[in-house]
């Protein structure tokens, strides 16, 4: 082996113009490998500083010990220094102990590259053994990759003999990833709770749009009653568009409210119309109902207003900006001019179809 090695190495040094191998690299099997001081001190500052040592302090034939690691991985090693490649086979063989080399001797490039190839290659059976090696490596890509496989498949993997192992003799490490666990299940349902709030400020908004819409030129059952009926085709928001129709029905016939009472659902009707003139920039000329009398009284009580109130007022607003956002530039503006074009002052009255 160790001839086969010299004379490749000889093979190429002849073939590349350099002069001959000046230093050997000696491993854990005591084979030698032939190699050129100034290429291994360009690449490693720690091989500089090795090879740069007095000669008191190192053996007469210039030998650089890289030891605890099987004589291929540095074999490997050594060809990534010369030419900055690594072999899909010596990943999948060594990946683990090229990257402990790459960080002992500081060869950033092929600490990435082992990053990648050893993340792409986890699995329930080693992910502990890596995710250990990772901490003492100081890859942190390549550790929070490793923690969130364990957190994803912790059934799996507390089965192994790797987290055994871990249990037995790394109790800090254990802790460490099961409040990564924990803190990863608080953020997930975080996440939960604010996308489904999202989605409940997202539906008011679209509530409010087709509110609007609605009396501002009628849907299929209700429309203001001083604008001719167009046929009653679907808009694009027909599912809310027909829940508020039916609400507005409702509210015009309850005969709680007639009493002064009101039923839940006139109590919903009242709170879109009051969260309508909340986020309305146009009362004066708003076709909504009550949009101006809301927002006079929302400006004399203001003080007294509602924390709550004001923090859904603003959520809603929010959202709605952000949905019209979404929308194409064109029905942006159409929807714009439709909102602003009229100023004549509207009836207040819906009219049923």
């Amino acid at each position: 082996m160790e001839d086969i090695l010299h004379n490749s190495a000889s093979a190429v040094t002849a073939a590349a113009g350099l002069p001959e191998p000046d230093v050997q690299i000696l491993t854990s099997g005591g084979l030698r490998i032939p190699a050129h001081s100034r290429i291994l001190a360009m690449v490693s500052p720690v091989l500089e500083n090795i090879i740069e040592r007095p000669v008191k302090h190192r053996s007469s034939d210039r030998l650089i010990p890289i030891l605890g690691v099987p004589c291929d991985a540095v074999s490997a090693f050594i060809e990534y220094l010369y030419n900055s490649t690594c072999k899909e086979d010596q990943m999948e063989k060594y990946g683990l102990h090229l990257l402990v080399l790459s960080h002992v001797y500081l060869v950033p490039q092929l600490k990435q590259r082992c990053t990648r190839g050893v993340s792409e290659r986890l699995t329930a059976e080693n992910v502990v053994d890596v995710l250990q090696l990772a901490r003492l490596c100081d890859a942190p890509d390549l550790y929070l990759k490793c923690m969130k496989q364990v957190a994803a498949r912790f059934k799996t993997v507390e089965q192994t003999e790797g987290w055994k192992f871990m249990q037995d003799h790394d109790p800090w490490l254990e802790l460490e990833i099961l409040k990564f666990i924990n803190e990863d299940e608080l953020r997930r349902k975080r996440t939960r709770r604010q996308r489904k709030e999202q989605n409940m400020y997202l539906q008011l908004s679209d509530g409010i749009e087709c509110l609007e819409h609605i009396c501002r030129e009628g849907c299929t059952t209700v429309g203001p009653y001083d604008v001719e009926p167009k046929k009653p085709i679907p808009c694009d928001k027909y599912s809310t568009c027909h829940g508020v129709q039916m609400l507005i029905k409702h509210f015009a016939v309850c005969k709680r409210r007639a009493n002064g009472f009101g039923c839940s659902r006139c109590k919903q009707m009242w709170q879109l119309l009051r969260l309508h003139s909340s986020v309305c920039d146009h009362p004066d000329s708003c076709r909504v109902p009550l949009c101006r009398q809301f927002k006079l009284k929302s400006q004399q009580q203001k003080l007294s207003d509602d924390a709550k109130w004001k923090i859904l007022v603003k959520k809603v607003s929010s959202a709605k900006a952000m949905s019209s956002l979404s929308l194409p530039k064109r029905k942006r503006e159409e929807e714009l001019r439709g909102t602003t074009g009229s100023t004549a002052q509207a009836l207040k009255t819906f009219r049923l179809l």
